[in-house]
C-alpha cells in the first residue's frame, strides 16, 4: 500500500452494518427497534417478490404499521420525490426503509429528509446544508453497485438544472444497512455490469482522490479526500470486485461471485462515503444527461481515460491498485502501467461500449460536457490533479476516439 495515504482518517458509517446471505431477515427487528410506523420505499419489481412479502409480514407480526410506496421513478425526478414525501406524510412514519437499487435507497433518504425538515428539496442541494438529523433510515440494497446504503449522498434529477444534483450530508447516512447478497442473485448481466463497474470506480476514485489538510475546528466537507481509513477499504474493494465481476456478469446465479460483489460494493461505498469520488463521476453527470445512459456505464467507460490523465501524480496509488488486481510484481511504474491495462480489460470484458460516440455523445458537444462537469465542484475538485477545461476536454476526446476500452494516452 502507498506510504502516504494522508495523515488523517475519516469514516461516516451507519450505527450497524449487517452482511450475509439471509440477513434480510434482520430487517424486521431492526425497524421495530427504531419505531412502530414504517414507510418502505421499494423498487416496484422487488416488491412483487416472495422475500419482500415475507419480510413485510414479519414486520406486521411485530406490531409495526407498514406503508409500502413503490412509486420509484428512474433517475429520481425531483417532482417525484416531492410527491412521494407528500404521500408519506399521511402515514406519519417514524422510520423510513429503502429496499431496492440506488434509486429506491436515494428516494428513502430524500423522503426522510423532507419529512424531517420540509421542502423544497432544492434548499438542500450541495454539501452540509441539511440542518440536522432526518428520520431514522434503514437501507437494504438489491444490487451490488451504488453503495448508497452506507453513504451520505443522494442524487436527483431537477429539470431546472442541466445535470443531476446531489444532497450531501452526514445526516443522510442510514442508521442501519442490511446487505444480503442473496437479493442480488439473478440480476441481468447488464444490470450487474453497470452496477458492478460503478462500485469499482467508487473504490478506485476513493483510492486516487486528492489529499488535503482538514480544518478540524470547522465542519468538514462531506468528501475529505483520500485518507488512512478510506484507503484500506478502497483497496480491498478493488481486489474483490476485480476478481469477481466478470464471473458475476457471466453467471447471474454464481453465489461466491455474487457474495463477493455485494461485499466489494459495500466496502467501496464505505470508502467513498468519506474520501469521495472524482473526475469519472463529474464527467458522467453531463454524459449521462446527454446520452440518457445508466450511471455506471458512463463512469466505467470514462475511468481508464481519467486514470491515464492522472498517471503522473498517482504512480504509487496505481501500483497498489495493480497489485490488488493481480498484475505481476515489478517496479511502481511497471505495476501502474499494468494497472491501466487491467482496468481497461475489465471494462471491455464486461461488455461496456468503447467510445463515447457509441452512446450518442457527438464530438462537438465535448467542450460543453467538460464545462458542465467542472461545475460539479464537490467531484471535480476532489481529483488528484487540478480540474481544468483543457484537461476535461482531453479526457473526453480520448474517450471519444477510443475504439477499445484502452486509454488513448498515458501521460508522463
Amino acid at each position: 500500500m502507498s506510504d502516504e495515504p494522508g495523515p488523517f482518517g475519516v469514516l461516516r458509517l451507519p450505527d450497524q452494518i449487517i452482511f450475509g446471505t439471509g440477513s434480510v431477515a434482520s430487517l424486521a427487528p431492526e425497524v421495530a427497534a427504531l419505531g412502530r410506523r414504517v414507510l418502505v420505499c421499494a423498487d416496484p419489481v422487488v416488491a412483487t417478490g416472495e422475500t419482500f412479502a415475507a419480510v413485510m409480514d414479519v414486520l406486521v407480526d411485530l406490531g409495526v404499521s407498514v406503508t409500502v410506496d413503490t412509486g420509484i421513478v428512474p433517475e429520481l425526478p425531483v417532482d417525484g420525490v416531492h410527491a412521494a414525501a407528500e404521500r408519506a406524510r399521511e402515514a406519519h412514519p417514524e422510520v423510513v426503509v429503502g429496499f431496492g437499487g440506488g434509486s429506491a435507497l436515494d428516494q428513502a433518504k430524500l423522503v426522510a429528509l423532507l419529512l424531517a425538515h420540509g421542502g423544497p428539496l432544492a434548499r438542500f442541494y450541495g454539501e452540509n446544508r441539511v440542518p440536522g438529523p432526518v428520520l431514522p433510515l434503514v437501507a437494504v440494497p438489491t444490487t451490488a453497485g451504488t453503495g448508497s446504503e452506507v453513504t451520505p449522498v443522494a442524487v436527483v434529477s431537477d429539470p431546472d438544472r442541466e445535470l443531476k444534483v446531489g444532497v450531501s450530508s452526514r445526516h443522510l447516512v442510514p442508521r442501519a444497512a442490511i446487505v444480503d447478497p442473496g437479493l442480488t442473485f439473478g440480476a441481468p448481466p447488464s444490470v450487474t455490469a453497470h452496477a458492478g463497474i460503478d462500485a469499482f470506480v467508487h473504490a478506485v476514485e476513493a483510492y486516487t482522490a486528492g489529499t488535503r489538510s482538514p480544518e478540524w475546528a470547522q465542519e468538514l466537507p462531506v468528501f475529505v479526500g483520500r485518507n488512512r481509513l478510506s484507503s484500506l477499504l478502497a483497496l480491498e474493494a478493488v481486489r474483490m470486485i476485480a476478481t469477481n465481476l466478470r464471473t458475476a456478469v457471466a453467471d447471474p446465479l454464481d453465489e461466491p461471485a455474487r457474495t463477493a460483489m455485494a461485499h466489494g460494493s459495500l466496502l467501496a461505498g464505505m470508502a467513498f462515503g468519506s474520501a469521495g469520488t472524482h473526475f469519472s463521476h463529474a464527467l458522467q453527470y453531463p454524459v449521462g444527461a446527454l446520452s440518457r445512459t445508466p450511471h455506471g456505464l458512463g463512469t466505467g467507460m470514462l475511468l481508464p481515460h481519467v486514470l491515464a490523465a492522472c498517471r503522473t501524480v498517482t504512480t504509487a496509488e496505481l501500483a497498489d491498485i495493480g497489485t490488488a488486481m493481480g498484475v505481476p510484481p515489478g517496479s511502481p511504474d511497471e505495476r501502474a502501467d499494468a494497472a491501466l491495462a487491467a482496468v481497461s480489460s475489465l471494462v471491455a470484458d464486461i461488455g461496456l461500449p468503447a467510445g463515447l460516440g457509441a452512446i450518442g455523445i457527438p464530438k462537438n458537444s465535448l467542450p460543453r460536457v467538460a464545462e458542465l462537469a467542472l461545475g460539479v465542484a464537490r467531484l471535480a475538485g476532489n481529483g488528484p490533479v487540478p480540474p481544468t477545461q483543457e484537461r476535461f476536454e482531453q479526457i473526453l476526446a480520448a474517450a471519444s476516439r477510443s475504439t477499445s476500452a484502452a486509454p488513448q494516452e498515458v501521460r508522463r
